[in-house]
C-alpha cells in the first residue's frame, strides 16, 4: 500500500505533525485565557490596560503579516516551526520566573503577548506550507480536516484546563504549562521525516516588496484563488459585524440568562468537531467547490436564524443551540476546503506568501465589520444589524458560486 491509499491513521510522520500542532493548540487557548488573568489578578490591571494587551496579540498579521509570508518562502518550513516553538516557550516561561521574583509588570506582559503573535503568525503560516510536503495531494481535505480538529478540541479543552490551572495552582503556573507545551510540540516536530522542497534562494531578485507582489499577484491573478479569498474577505467582514452585538442581542431582545451563554456556545461548538469530520467525504460527493458554497451557505443561514427565534425561553434557546451547531459545521467545511484548494494551485515557493496575502485581506476586514457592527446596532437596531450581515454572508456564497472555483470538483493535479 503506498503512501496516497494509505489511511492518515498509519502515516507516522503525518501523526507527529498532527500531534505537534494539537498540543500546541491546546497550550494556545491556555495562554489566551491565562494571560489576561495574569494581568488581572497579578498587576490589577485596568480596563485600557486589558484592551492594549488584547490588541498586542492581533497586530503581528497586520502589521508585518506579508512580511511573514517572505520569511516562510524563505526557509525551511520545519525548523522555522521548531524555532517559533522554542521562542514561544522560552517567552511564556519567564511569566512565572518573573511573577515569583516579583518582577511581573504589565509591560513586560505587551512584550510577550506582541512577540508571540508573531511567533504564532510564522508558525501557522509554516503549518500551512509544510503540510503539502506532509501528505499526498489526495488527502489534503482529509488532513486538513484533521488539523481544524485540533483547533477545536483545543478551543473546547483549553479554556477549561487554563481555569483549572488558573484556580488551582495561580495563572502564572498555568502559562508555565504552555510554555512546556511548546516544548514538546518542538520535539515532536523534531523527529518529523520530512522532504521539502528546497526554498528558493534568489538575492538578486530584489527588494522583499518585489517576493511580496509576486505572492499578491498569484493570489489575486489565479481567478479561482481570487474568488476564494474574495469569499473569505466577505464572510469575515459580514461575520464580524454579527460578532459584535450577537451577545448583546441575545441578552436584552431574547432575553437569554447570562449563565446559559456558555451552554449555547459549548453544545454548539459540538458542530465544529463534527465539521471537521465532514470535508473529505462531502468534497468526494459534491465536489470541493460546491463543499465550499455549501459551507457559506450553512453559516448564512445558521446566522440568520438568531435574529430571526422567537417563541418560549426553551424553543429561543433550541434555536440558538441549533444555530451555533450548524455555523461550526459550515465554517469548517469553508475552510478545510478553501486550505487545501489553495495548498494545491500554489507552488510551495510561493505557499508562504500566499498564505500571508489572505490572512491579511481577510484580517483586515475584522475589525472594520466590527466597528460598523457596533454602529449599525447602536442606530439601527440590534435585530436588524444581525439580519443585514446574515444577509450579507449569503452574498459571500453568491460570489462564490457564480466564480471559476465552483466547478472544482477534484483537487488540481498540478499547479495553475
Amino acid at each position: 500500500m503506498d503512501a496516497a491509499t494509505l489511511p492518515l491513521w498509519r502515516q507516522a510522520e503525518f501523526l507527529k505533525f498532527w500531534a505537534s500542532h494539537t498540543v500546541s493548540q491546546i497550550g494556545s487557548q491556555v495562554t489566551f485565557l491565562a494571560l489576561p488573568l495574569t494581568a488581572i489578578l497579578t498587576t490589577d490591571a485596568t480596563a485600557g490596560e486589558m484592551g492594549l494587551l488584547a490588541a498586542m496579540s492581533s497586530l503581528p498579521p497586520l502589521l508585518f503579516g506579508l512580511h511573514a509570508g517572505v520569511v516562510v518562502d524563505r526557509r525551511h518550513r520545519r525548523p522555522l516551526i521548531i524555532v517559533s516553538d522554542v521562542g514561544r516557550a522560552c517567552l511564556l516561561g519567564t511569566v512565572p520566573v518573573a511573577w515569583l521574583a516579583g518582577l511581573l509588570t504589565m509591560e513586560w506582559l505587551y512584550v510577550i503577548a506582541f512577540v508571540t503573535g508573531a511567533l504564532s503568525l510564522l508558525a501557522g503560516l509554516a503549518h500551512q506550507a509544510l503540510l503539502p510536503a506532509i501528505v499526498p495531494r489526495q488527502q489534503l481535505v482529509d488532513a486538513n480536516g484533521k488539523m481544524a480538529l485540533s483547533a477545536t478540541v483545543a478551543e473546547v479543552a483549553g479554556p477549561t484546563l487554563a481555569s483549572t490551572l488558573v484556580q488551582f495552582f495561580t495563572a502564572p503556573v498555568a502559562i508555565a504549562a504552555d510554555a512546556l507545551s511548546y516544548v514538546v510540540s518542538g520535539l515532536l516536530l523534531s523527529r518529523t521525516r520530512v522532504t521539502e522542497p528546497e526554498p528558493v534562494r534568489a538575492p538578486l531578485r530584489g527588494h522583499i516588496r518585489h517576493e511580496i507582489m509576486e505572492g499578491l499577484r498569484l493570489a489575486l491573478g489565479d481567478p479561482r484563488l481570487r474568488s476564494v479569498i474574495g469569499a473569505r474577505v466577505l464572510l469575515n467582514f459580514f461575520n464580524a459585524m454579527i460578532e459584535a452585538v450577537f451577545v448583546l442581542f441575545i441578552i436584552r431582545e431574547l432575553g437569554v440568562a447570562v449563565g446559559l451563554i456558555g451552554i449555547i456556545f459549548s453544545i454548539g461548538g459540538v458542530g465544529f468537531l463534527v465539521g471537521a469530520v465532514t470535508p473529505a467525504r462531502l468534497a468526494n460527493w459534491v465536489g470541493i467547490g460546491p463543499s465550499m458554497v455549501l459551507g457559506i451557505t450553512i453559516v448564512a443561514l445558521s446566522d440568520l436564524i438568531v435574529p430571526l427565534a422567537f417563541g418560549a425561553p426553551v424553543v429561543v434557546m433550541g434555536l440558538l443551540v441549533g444555530a451555533q451547531f450548524f455555523f461550526g459545521i459550515g465554517l469548517t467545511v469553508f475552510n478545510v476546503n478553501q486550505s487545501s484548494l489553495r495548498q494545491v494551485l500554489v507552488p510551495a515557493e510561493l505557499l508562504g506568501r500566499v498564505g500571508a496575502t489572505v490572512r491579511v485581506l481577510a484580517d483586515a476586514m475584522t475589525p472594520i465589520g466590527a466597528i460598523l457592527g457596533g454602529v449599525m446596532g447602536a442606530t439601527l437596531g440590534l435585530r436588524e444589524t444581525l439580519i443585514f450581515a446574515a444577509v450579507g454572508e449569503l452574498t459571500a456564497a453568491i460570489w462564490l458560486w457564480k466564480s471559476p472555483a465552483r466547478h472544482v470538483h477534484d483537487l488540481p493535479d498540478t499547479h495553475g
